[in-house]
């Protein structure tokens, strides 16, 4: 990264380290508020002393269950987001903002069917950042890959790039929204990680707290970097793969029983 990238980065860091001491409220078009979160926010650097990451064991993903896509869209106000009036129903649904979806894989041979929830990779080696023309899109130090709404243009083209189609356009104008998540049209979002607790010192995110909550603890979320983090006992326990290892981008996320 040469020192005009860095300097920007840093820039950023300092940005979402701001809006992370800014807790979850709804807000009306045209009306701020701002409220300090209970927990202490961010005040160092983020570093790359850390690469966060997720663990989802597919064999623990139930059927038909989707309290991790719900608790998404609660946690970062997606489930704010109204159709607008003159949309058709089926054209909203393919444009609908989502964070997770769950995808069902059936072998074609076995019978074999296997759920697992998709969301943002979180690569080393992001293709999203590659093709962004503005440096809307990037990734920090700790492994998160963030788009910055104030840089993004709406040019799509990290949509294009991205293998694991993670990522959303915003269609339509949002009347309400969450301070941790200004949404507004003609900009591109995905998975963060849920950042706003990384940076108040939350040590988990609202998918894995939802599945752990239903008893099917199928996402483990951690630091890839800490042999003793919970995250990398469990890599080091049962097998797991990459979505798109040939493609060798070395994502944060893993998924076993794939």
């Amino acid at each position: 990264m040469n020192n005009s990238s860095e300097e920007i980065d840093q820039g950023r860091r300092g940005f979402l380290g701001a809006a992370a001491g800014v807790a979850s409220m709804t807000l009306a078009p045209g009306v701020l508020l701002h409220t300090i979160a209970s927990a202490d926010p961010r005040s160092e650097r983020v570093t790359d002393a850390v690469r966060y990451g997720m663990l989802i064991d597919t064999t623990r993903c139930a059927e038909g269950c989707t309290a991790c896509v719900t608790a998404c869209n609660q946690e970062n106000g997606l489930d704010l987001q109204q159709m607008p009036a003159s949309m058709d129903p089926e054209k909203w649904d393919r444009q609908e903002a989502r964070w997770i979806r769950k995808i069902k894989l059936e072998d074609n041979l076995t019978g074999r069917v296997t759920n697992l929830p998709m969301m943002c990779q979180h690569c080393e080696h992001p293709p999203c950042v590659d093709v962004c023309p503005t440096g809307a899109s990037f990734k920090r130090s700790d492994g998160i890959v963030l788009v910055d709404r104030h840089l993004c243009i709406g040019c799509r083209y990290c949509m294009m790039a991205c293998p694991y189609k993670a990522r959303s356009f915003i269609h339509a104008e949002v009347e309400e929204k969450l301070t941790l998540a200004p949404r507004g049209k003609g900009c591109v979002e995905s998975c963060n990680l849920c950042v706003h607790r990384r940076d108040n010192g939350e040590t988990s995110t609202a998918c894995a707290d939802a599945c752990a909550a239903q008893g099917h603890h199928a996402i483990i979320f951690g630091d890839l970097k800490n042999p003793e983090s919970t995250l990398s006992k469990a890599l080091a326990a049962m097998p797991s793969r990459q979505i798109r290892e040939n493609l060798a981008l070395n994502t944060g996320v893993r998924y076993s029983g794939v």
